[in-house]
């Protein structure tokens, strides 16, 4: 009997998973290689509710599926300008733009120039 409630659980938890309402949204990030990528990607990742992150090298954006029950889309800006990017709604702090590697100062024109 266990076996079967279980086996009962087990195929309707796909179901339940896709009931679950999900967001997308997409926003302008400032960056510039592939660490960067890394760490706004980590960041977003790291926030109970976000299913995918993934941010474009080439046009800049990133793009997140996530719970809006769990996470609002502010704490998504919020968590990436956290690790030293920019976004539309939330600039870095001066500090945590600060700890980015230096091949990442994307508000250094020079910086930019070599990526391209």
């Amino acid at each position: 009997m266990k076996k079967r409630l279980t086996l009962i659980a087990l195929l309707f938890l796909p179901v339940i998973a896709m009931a679950q309402k999900k967001a997308e949204v997409r926003f302008q990030t400032d960056g510039v290689c592939g660490m960067c990528e890394k760490r706004i990607e980590t960041a977003l990742l790291a926030i109970d509710g976000v299913w995918t992150a993934d941010w474009d090298r080439e046009s800049h954006e990133t793009y997140v599926v996530f719970n809006p029950k769990k996470v609002k889309e502010l704490a998504l800006h919020q968590a990436v300008a956290a690790v030293g990017h920019d976004t539309p709604q939330v600039k870095a702090k001066d500090e945590d733009y600060a700890k980015v590697h230096a091949c990442c100062k994307y508000r250094n024109e020079d910086v930019t120039k070599s990526h391209h």
